[in-house]
């Protein structure tokens, strides 16, 4: 790749090809409980410095980081029932960026009508917050399956790479690294430099965990639909007619990858921050079909999950945290004038090339894909995807490939372990670090009551 195209394909600022494409979208930034936590935050996003807020009265906001009066930083601001306060000399903004109320001007003075700050729509689904910072006329905000399911028990896991958002979008259709990032360099982290961990059940699960992944891919193939780019993999020991070939899963456009499972799908989000910044979110979404219900949620915790050990190594022994690796070890942003690509990374040529396509469709004035505005193509957008959930049946991993759990479900082996094994191999799950693990692990055994009692 010429030094051209790399920052053509990297930067996201206003007024860039790039970015511009990137202001078609609704960017999930934070979700609802953490406002519940804090309803006032400091947001990045797309290289603008913003403050999300919501008032007592339970509207958002999403306004310019700093106030217009002496440009003090509104994410320490008091929240209101008609807005925003500013804490230096109370000047107060509605959610649309308009300034209200100035305290400490003269009675009768029309000075606030004057004062305007920068503003974006922002709208919750699923327990998300999105924001979108292009142009009007606004575009409708995508129901995808998983932000509307019903009986769905949800949560958040967040991080911040020092690394360009297109590194990590890079990695979902990078299908080769499987082997090697999750099954192999598991291994030897875990297992082989770390010595195991002593307790024979944790290590035993270690290692069905980076055999299941070790597995060699027989075929691997890439095509462009409606959504983005669909994956395919055929792994050793699966029939040609196992989901993971004959469905895959999809890279959805631009800007995460749906992942399916039995009992938990994901949603694994990448926003850019600004060129050299990425915010990670994993929505999980954990629905284990009609015949066990799950808790009602008032809102969807969010929590973070570090990057690095006490001292100072990166963590591995989970399956995100070995993505999260491989992205910001790439640098901030990817030299790719110096890489070299083979036959197995035809599925990021394919999405460079998308990605390209997608620029020019906003230079020529349309609207490049997932972009809705049809109220009846947007009730509930259903994803291709190798497996979801379903009826209980006597043996739910048994039927047409799925004995193997899904390789972006190994939590869902509670189902089969049961007991206290659960909790232990939560410990190789990004789970470990959510507040409601307990909660989750429940769902687990309740659906392994009701499959064993088929």
């Amino acid at each position: 790749m010429r030094a051209e195209e790399n920052v053509l394909l990297t930067q996201t600022t206003a007024g860039t090809p790039m970015g511009e494409l990137l202001r078609r979208y609704w960017w999930p930034v934070t979700s609802n409980g953490r406002l519940l936590r804090d309803p006032v935050i400091s947001v990045r996003l797309l290289g603008e410095d913003l403050t999300l807020f919501k008032d007592k009265s339970g509207r958002l906001g999403l306004v310019d980081r700093r106030c217009a009066h002496r440009r003090v930083d509104l994410s320490i601001g008091i929240p209101t029932e008609e807005g925003l306060r500013c804490m230096y000399h109370g000047w107060m903004y509605d959610v649309n960026g308009q300034c209200v109320d100035q305290p400490t001007e003269p009675e009768g003075s029309h000075f606030s009508e004057k004062v305007r700050i920068k503003s974006y729509p922002v709208q919750e689904l699923g327990g998300l917050i999105f924001a979108y910072l292009g142009p009007e006329p606004v575009p409708l905000l995508p129901r995808w399956d998983v932000l509307v399911w019903d009986n769905t028990f949800r949560h958040v896991g967040a991080s911040v790479l020092n690394a360009n958002w297109l590194q990590c979008m890079e990695n979902s259709v990078d299908t080769s690294h499987t082997e090697y990032t999750h099954g192999w360099w598991f291994e030897y982290h875990v297992l082989d430099r770390g010595g195991g961990t002593g307790d024979p059940v944790y290590d035993a699960i270690a290692q069905s965990h980076a055999d299941a992944f070790k597995v060699r891919h027989l075929k691997t193939e890439w095509e462009v639909n409606e959504f983005g780019v669909q994956k395919f993999r055929l792994r050793e020991g699966e029939a040609e007619d196992t989901p993971d070939w004959t469905i895959g899963h999809p890279l959805v456009f631009p800007y995460f990858v749906r992942l399916g499972g039995k009992i938990r799908s994901e949603l694994q989000i990448r926003v850019p921050m600004d060129d050299e910044h990425t915010l990670h979110l994993d929505y999980m979404a954990y629905n284990p079909g009609p015949d066990v219900e799950v808790p009602e949620q008032e809102y969807v915790p969010y929590f973070e999950h570090p990057l690095f050990d006490e001292a100072g190594r990166p963590i591995a022994d989970y399956v995100l945290a070995q993505d999260l690796a491989a992205w910001w070890s790439q640098g901030a942003i990817t030299d790719r004038e110096n890489e070299r690509l083979g036959v197995s990374d035809r599925g990021v040529i394919m999405f460079r090339k998308l990605l390209m396509e997608q620029m020019k469709v906003v230079q020529d004035g349309g609207d490049p894909m997932n972009v809705y505005r049809d109220p009846a193509r947007n009730e509930r957008i259903d994803l291709p995807v190798n497996i979801g959930p379903g009826p209980i049946t006597r043996d739910p991993f048994s039927e047409r490939g799925d004995h193997r759990i899904s390789l972006s479900e190994m939590g869902d082996m509670t189902a089969v372990l049961g007991g206290d094994a659960g909790f232990k191999l939560s410990h190789y799950h990004m789970d470990r670090y959510s507040p409601v693990l307990n909660q989750l692990l429940d769902i687990y055994r309740r659906y392994e009551e009701v499959r064993l009692q088929r």
